[in-house]
């Protein structure tokens, strides 16, 4: 039904790229409080007390700080990602032995998702840097880690950073980065379609057949479970980035000793809450998103 070989990589590119706007879109504001109270846990008590403290402080403006590169990041992120995962998906096929257009199992597509993690997390590093440097910048200023007056935008903060380490200095984080996507891709595809398979034989139907909510809860579930695993990869990694403007950049097994020795385990998964939540609205439209552009674009391609 194909007309082009290339068509399939830009339609699952395009569509990656859709969903991942939708998701960072209804996602932002809680992303911005996970930052905030994953780098600066004992300013905050809670998610409540973050979410509406930084609203007191800069309005609904400062939760969607950081927009910009999270927009540019995610963006990045599903559309190497879904690109990848098509193209994995291929490579698991190989070394497993089965014909081309053969249907995965979940266990596979799960394999797949992981090996193409590693292609979106080197893409996504150095946007990922900036955009915890701005959503922290206001926490930075007032614990006087840097000087506090100047305006912060995606483009300023990225030339200070090349100024102070070179342009490898963007990729600070980069391990940690793939160490903690590695297995939770594994996850959040895994999880995502197990739960769709789950839908389909509940409702008698096959996959794409389960409907929009169910849809959008097994992307939901699927974020959730990625999350669960990585997030206190994750929040080392936020450190890491944040810290880094203030002098010395410190590896991650020192980051993580630190912070279990110092403050105990519990600061590692401080910011969960605001992340659990936003998984179901801001996966859902990912995966919401993806599906249905990336069908509308495979049915125009044919007719």
């Amino acid at each position: 039904a194909m007309s082009h070989p290339m068509i399939q990589p830009i339609i699952d590119f395009s569509a990656g790229a859709i969903g991942g706007t939708a998701c960072v879109l209804s996602g932002q504001p809680f992303d911005t409080t996970k930052v905030k109270m994953q780098t600066f846990p004992s300013l905050y008590r809670g998610f409540i007390h973050c979410f509406v403290a930084t609203c007191r402080t800069g309005g609904l403006r400062a939760l969607y700080k950081g927009t910009t590169p999270a927009l540019v990041a995610n963006i990045t992120e599903n559309a190497v990602l879904f690109l990848s995962y098509g193209r994995c998906q291929d490579v698991v096929r190989f070394l497993c032995g089965v014909d081309r257009g053969a249907e995965l199992s979940d266990l596979q597509k799960a394999s797949a998702g992981s090996l193409a993690s590693i292609f979106s997390a080197t893409a996504i590093t150095p946007t990922e840097l900036l955009k915890c440097r701005l959503q922290a910048m206001h926490e930075m200023e007032a614990t006087g880690k840097i000087a506090a007056g100047h305006k912060s935008t995606m483009w300023t903060v990225a030339r200070s950073v090349v100024k102070e380490h070179g342009p490898l200095g963007l990729f600070a984080g980069l391990s940690s980065t793939i160490v903690r996507e590695i297995p939770g891709y594994f996850c959040f595809f895994g999880a995502y379609e197990l739960c769709r398979s789950t839908f389909a034989q509940y409702m008698g139907t096959d996959k794409d057949g389960i409907g929009i909510l169910p849809l959008m809860f097994s992307g939901g579930f699927g974020g959730a479970c990625l999350w669960m695993v990585v997030f206190p990869i994750d929040c080392v990694k936020s450190r890491i980035q944040v810290y880094s403007l203030a002098g010395r950049q410190e590896g991650f097994m020192k980051t993580f000793r630190a912070i279990v020795r110092q403050e105990g385990v519990a600061a590692l998964y401080s910011g969960l809450t605001p992340t659990m939540i936003r998984t179901f609205p801001a996966n859902g439209a990912l995966f919401w998103a993806y599906e249905n552009s990336r069908k509308f674009m495979m049915d125009h391609v044919k007719a």
